[in-house]
């Protein structure tokens, strides 16, 4: 928290702000009511700890002035006995407190402290009701692979190191940086997620360290940055490797020297939130390349911890299957939760994934809304996911043991319908006339094979199932 201390008389002045600074604020002086305005105005000033009567003015007028500006500072006013009522007409018009003079400087560190606490709480809602979103459920895995992830996390999570975050885009490393923070000393406070990929190159330094009033143009009140909102909690930089190399530099210094200076603002704040950053790219390779600073990759990966993909920790799909329909009975409100039938549940566990568990929640919430008698079958799955169904026989399981009946019959109908058009030359009229068709029919039933992925023998055999590109992902 930024202070500034008004008051006219140098020895108070400099007690109160030697007292605040031993406190771990960061402390500015103004001597009369006009440096204070210069001073406040900016917006970047938390508390003001101001003397009511002074040779230019009255503090309760520069509170007034300051507050109807939209600045927004708390004031606690310093008054002496004869001055009670201008006190008392200052909390009216929405100071915090008073104290008198002489005052007790611990009772003053006490009000101040009281304060702070009521401004980060303000601070944290504000936040939380913006960017948090609270999930208490917590799924646990059961492939050996994630095992140790969680025990890696496990280890960092009690210390104050930064941690690196790798993996492919939707393997949850958004979820294991807040696990991190959930298991630290710092999970009451703030965990701020920001998406760095997502804010302006000419933005990112207000962004993340703040800016004063009318610092540049539309900056109409000060305004925090990520920094400080996350104050004593977590800062997780999502997508760290899209930072252009300037932000780069400025992140690497608010990291080491743990502060920061707000645009526009002559006064640097210290910080105390822990950085957890997350990326799908290879940030050594970057290094080499030169794109991204190599002692802000040290810096970040002083603890790194890989989520391997989905495809490769097949292990966990049951129960996140599971998992995942749970939570949308739960969103859906509903007395029961959908089931799953054999056949998609094979095929969902034998699936490439290359959206990993973004995507599997994404196919399997648009299967409950589709779903009939609370059961998912393959006709509810997306056609991309649903045609590799007809491949598993390639990989050398039966059909009768991995098929249900409708895809069985699919397929003899796919091949008998592609032995006429062979025995036709491909006339589709005639195949249509001896198959005892509407060709409009034909043509209906050719569409629903081409979406199962279902194709044309050219050897007359029946039709092949094997794709080249879905046998690469596995």
């Amino acid at each position: 928290m930024h202070i500034l201390v008004i008051d006219d008389e140098r020895a108070v002045r400099e007690i109160l702000a030697d007292a605040c600074r031993q406190a771990g604020y960061s402390v500015d002086e103004a001597r009369n009511c006009t440096e204070a305005a210069s001073k406040l105005v900016r917006g970047d000033v938390d508390l003001a700890l101001c003397d009511i009567k002074m040779p230019d003015g009255n503090g309760v007028d520069l509170m007034r002035s300051i507050k109807e500006s939209g600045v927004e500072t708390n004031f606690i006013m310093v008054t002496a006995f004869a001055s009670m009522e201008s006190a008392v007409e200052a909390l009216r018009l929405g100071a915090s407190d008073y104290v008198t003079k002489p005052f007790n400087v611990e009772e003053m560190l006490h009000r101040v402290q009281q304060i702070a606490a009521l401004r980060g709480l303000r601070e944290e809602n504000r936040v939380l009701r913006k960017f948090a979103k609270v999930d208490s459920d917590k799924f646990r895995f059961t492939s050996p692979s994630m095992a140790a992830v969680e025990r890696l996390a496990g280890k960092v999570a009690p210390t104050d190191s930064t941690v690196l975050i790798t993996g492919e885009s939707g393997t949850g490393k958004g979820v294991l940086a807040r696990l991190i923070h959930d298991q630290s000393r710092r999970s009451e406070h703030l965990f701020l997620p920001v998406n760095c990929s997502a804010i302006p190159e000419t933005l990112m330094e207000a962004e993340f360290f703040g800016h004063t009033k009318g610092a540049f143009t539309g900056a109409d009140k000060a305004r925090k940055g990520l920094f400080l909102q996350a104050d004593l909690g977590t800062l997780f930089l999502d997508e760290v490797g899209e930072l252009p190399m300037l932000m780069q530099t400025k992140l690497l210094h608010a990291i080491e020297e743990k502060e920061i200076r707000a645009v526009g603002s002559e006064q640097s704040r210290r910080v105390d939130c822990r950085i957890v950053a997350a990326t799908n790219r290879d940030l050594s390779q970057m290094v080499k390349e030169g794109t991204f600073r190599e002692d802000l990759f040290f810096r970040l990966s002083m603890f790194h911890i890989h989520i391997p993909p989905l495809r490769e920790r097949k292990e966990d799909i049951r129960s996140l299957i599971r998992f995942i329909l749970d939570r949308a009975r739960d969103q859906r409100n509903a007395a029961s939760c959908m089931t799953v039938s054999d056949d998609v549940e094979r095929l969902l566990v034998g699936y490439p994934w290359p959206g990993n568990v973004r995507q599997m929640e994404n196919v399997i919430n648009r299967a409950c809304i589709l779903a009939e008698d609370s059961c998912i079958t393959l006709d509810d799955l997306p056609p991309e996911i649903a045609r590799t169904g007809s491949r598993i026989q390639a990989h050398g399981t039966s059909i009768a043991s991995q098929r249900s009946l409708r895809d069985q019959l699919r397929e003899f109908e796919a091949s008998v319908i592609h032995r006429m058009l062979d025995e036709t030359g491909g006339d589709r009229r005639t195949a249509a006339q001896k198959l005892g068709i509407g060709l409009s029919s034909l043509y209906r039933k050719l569409d629903e094979f081409e979406a199962f992925g279902i194709h044309r023998s050219d050897s007359g055999n029946p039709p092949s199932t094997r794709d080249p590109n879905f046998e690469q992902g596995f």
